[in-house]
């Protein structure tokens, strides 16, 4: 039998002869296996795992050159009419994170981003500040920080009047904490 080696053609490791031991031995025997792994299956073993790893890396090289491109909405909008807005009121547009305050002087939009950690800051009525829930930043109502770890005032964005009377946002704008648009 082919699968049979006979233990006299065997030498250790130390080079002594093994004849003295005679008998037969099958591969595999010690592992409890009919056969052991032939040269072709390890060849072919590795040469699959080459491509897989040649494979993995591909993907991730590829994975890094394809930009990751998060679609924002417009930074120009338009909020609805001067009118739509209360004399005193402090309105959110949640979708576009912008704070709509109307006063006796005119009206102005914030931007809602805390300037710490760029959490979003709440609108408590009570007080009539600004507080930022992350580390409890607080803005006065034109959105100047007077309390906590927030380094400058909310952002304010630039506001007009569009032609059909709507008020127009630019968030990309920023104006000084003192613009207001006056109505």
């Amino acid at each position: 039998m082919a699968d049979k080696i006979d233990v006299k053609y065997l030498k250790t490791i130390s080079g002594e002869s093994t004849a003295e031991i005679g008998g037969s031995y099958e591969p595999g025997s010690i592992l409890g296996h009919p056969k052991t792994i032939t040269r072709r299956c390890l060849f072919w073993g590795a040469w699959g795992s080459f491509w897989a790893l040649v494979a993995m890396w591909s993907f991730s090289v590829i994975h890094y050159l394809i930009p990751r491109v998060s679609y924002e909405p417009s930074s120009i909008f338009k909020a609805g009419k001067p009118e739509d807005y209360p004399l005193g009121s402090v309105t959110l547009i949640e979708t576009r994170k912008v704070w709509i305050i109307r006063e006796e002087r005119g009206i102005y939009a914030l931007i809602a981003v805390c300037t710490h950690l760029s959490c979003q800051p709440r609108w408590i009525e009570e007080e009539q500040i600004f507080k930022c829930p992350c580390h409890g930043g607080l803005f006065y109502k034109n959105g100047v920080n007077f309390a906590g770890p927030p380094p400058k005032p909310l952002s304010r964005a630039h506001v007009e009047v569009s032609d059909d009377g709507r008020l127009l946002i630019d968030k990309e704008r920023l104006v000084s904490v003192d613009y207001i648009l006056p109505l």
